[in-house]
């Protein structure tokens, strides 16, 4: 069931989103003018619909000796496809599953292992339960960010990164949105080319656009909103997206 949510519901998800275990009720209740009580109860409500449904941690394995993450890109049959994620989430080490409304890579498992023998013996515990493992990679890097309309309108928006990924040598392939005000936006690839604004070692390799994914070209002009998947050959610098939105 779909609920209506006001302003007040929004900021609260914002800021929980944000940092759920660092906010304060009174913060947010002084910046929507209403008292304290009034916030904690609107969360009782975004918990009893169902909205907000838990506070997990943002843990980084990969600092802790030893630990790799894995995604793994799987098939279920449409039918099984809920059950299945449900049966992944038992298997020891699996800590996520997202379901897709797709045919096939439909869910998205993100494992954690000890080492790497953790992690094999986890993807055969998947396919033992009757899923097909379509692809999997290290996990390098993972960001979050809240969901931006929720928030003030002076917060600064930066580009959104969705994706990352580690290859081979020091190669990397990051994938983000690009920004409102972002000084690359409405300019082609050739330009941001010319203007040094995309580094020698960078390349456009999709662009995606209102649900289709074009083919960048040279003329291709970059706007505001596409999800841009950028091939690295050297490891990039926060400040070598700078020019993807603004700071």
């Amino acid at each position: 069931m779909a609920h209506r949510i006001d302003e007040i519901d929004k900021r609260i998800l914002y800021y929980l989103s944000l940092d759920a275990r660092n906010t304060a009720t009174s913060d947010i209740a002084e910046e929507m003018d209403v008292t304290p009580a009034t916030i904690r109860n609107r969360i009782e409500q975004l918990e009893d619909r169902g909205i907000l449904r838990r506070y997990l941690a943002d843990i980084d394995y990969k600092t802790i000796n030893g630990y790799v993450t894995y995604q793994f890109r799987c098939t279920a049959n449409i039918p099984d496809r809920s059950r299945l994620a449900q049966s992944a989430l038992e298997i020891t080490g699996v800590v996520s599953v997202r379901e897709l409304m797709a045919g096939s890579a439909n869910l998205v498992i993100t494992v954690v292992g000890a080492d790497t023998d953790d992690v094999n013996s986890i993807a055969g515990e998947l396919s033992d339960i009757g899923l097909d493992i379509e692809d999997e990679s290290v996990i390098e890097g993972e960001y979050h960010t809240p969901y931006g309309p929720f928030g003030p309108e002076d917060v600064p928006k930066g580009p959104s990164l969705t994706d990352f990924m580690s290859l081979a040598g020091d190669a990397e392939v990051v994938e983000f949105t690009v920004s409102e005000g972002a000084e690359i936006a409405d300019l082609t690839i050739q330009q941001a080319v010319e203007e040094g604004l995309l580094a020698d070692e960078m390349l456009v390799v999709g662009i995606e656009r209102d649900g289709d994914v074009l083919t960048p070209k040279g003329e291709t002009v970059i706007q505001t909103g596409d999800v841009v998947s950028l091939f690295s050959k050297a490891p990039l610098e926060k400040e070598s997206l700078d020019s993807f939105g603004t700071r």
